[in-house]
């Protein structure tokens, strides 16, 4: 297990040299049968939205290439042109559309998968665009804030909360009504597309003010605008490592804890085993040491190292081919379909790359 040195302030043996012709006489070509025994996943949280797993045996590059693909090649819907009819509100029309195209929007999986890429119109050929059921979402946003009852019955004197003197005041992600067009009907059916949080503000209004827009949302990746990524955060970390070479105890043992965020260091009474394996704990029996409990839980910080009664008492460090993952999904696909979607898309390059390879080589 090869480790990242965490000092106090630098960190070694952060390259890595198990590559092909780096060390002579050793030979480093990547195995696939090495790679199956030694790689594994191990899942920790999983949950529509959000996932945590490990990939250990792996390089940094291909981990780093799951994480680009999720953030910005996974192909999803959003809001891409809004046509305004009426907005009487404070909020300009071009802060409006831009807050509509951030909404995240979910809908039947199967049905975004179905549709197929928009093309804008060009000057050369202005019918390559034409909007239809396969590439292009149609809502509406009609909305408009007027007095309670019309105004017939006023408010108690002095009350200023709007949800009893107005309707139609807060603009919320909820009133964006989805019109099915051709088949969208039938392929989204129950699972109809809607916004992933329905009580997002979109605006506010006071009586008089209106807002009347269709929008079209079409298929886009994150690489072309941040609304179309499926994530709302795709990120790894090394697993810590925390190795303690003095045994610490007593008070020094709570110190060390605390150090530390709750749960990585468990202070535990020392044994009769204890002392059999260290004699500098002999006579020391029932006090508390500090063990490590989960590494998985620390930040590294490096809190403890700032402390010279622990100088040359615990070494940090981290893993470097143990890569913790966290992927947070925005809503319109689960967490961990957008990870198996990444691995598939990698697949893809990797053959396109392969054919382009042996189309040089002929």
């Amino acid at each position: 297990m090869v480790r990242i040195q965490i000092n106090a302030e630098t960190v070694g043996n952060a390259a890595s040299t198990d590559f092909p012709g780096h060390w002579p006489g050793e030979n480093h070509e990547w195995d696939l049968e090495y790679f199956k025994e030694n790689f594994h996943v191990q899942y920790h949280t999983t949950s529509p939205l959000d996932l945590s797993f490990s990939l250990i045996g792996i390089d940094t590059s291909v981990a780093n290439a799951f994480r680009r693909i999720l953030i910005s090649e996974i192909p999803t819907v959003a809001i891409e042109d809004v046509f305004i009819y009426q907005n009487t509100s404070i909020i300009q029309d071009e802060v409006l559309a831009h807050r509509l195209g951030l909404i995240p929007l979910r809908g039947n999986p199967n049905a975004i998968n179905w549709m197929k890429w928009y093309k804008k119109p060009t000057e050369d050929d202005e019918g390559s665009g034409t909007p239809s059921d396969y590439n292009t979402i149609m809502l509406q946003l009609n909305i408009k804030c007027e007095w309670q009852d019309g105004g017939l019955q006023r408010a108690a004197a002095g009350e200023t909360n709007p949800d009893l003197l107005f309707t139609g005041h807060n603009v919320l992600a909820k009133d964006m009504v989805w019109t099915p067009i051709g088949k969208q009907g039938e392929m989204f059916g129950d699972n109809i597309l809607e916004a992933q949080n329905p009580d997002i503000v979109i605006a506010k209004m006071r009586p008089g003010q209106e807002i009347k827009l269709m929008m079209h949302a079409v298929k886009g990746i994150g690489q072309d605008h941040a609304k179309f990524s499926p994530v709302a955060t795709a990120s790894y970390r090394l697993l810590p490592t925390i190795d303690i070479i003095k045994p610490i105890i007593g008070a020094d043992a709570k110190k060390f804890a605390r150090c530390f965020p709750k749960g990585v260091i468990a202070l535990k009474p020392i044994t009769a085993k204890d002392v059999e394996k260290d004699a500098e704990l002999e006579g020391k029996e029932g006090e508390l040491k500090a063990v490590v409990d989960d590494p998985m839980k620390d930040t590294v910080s490096r809190e403890c190292l700032r402390h010279a009664e622990f100088k040359d008492k615990v070494k940090l460090g981290r893993v470097r081919d143990h890569f913790i993952f966290n992927i947070e999904s925005t809503g319109q696909f689960e967490s961990d379909h957008l990870f198996l979607e990444s691995v598939k898309l990698l697949k893809v390059k990797c053959q396109r790359i392969k054919r382009g390879l042996n189309a040089m080589i002929k």
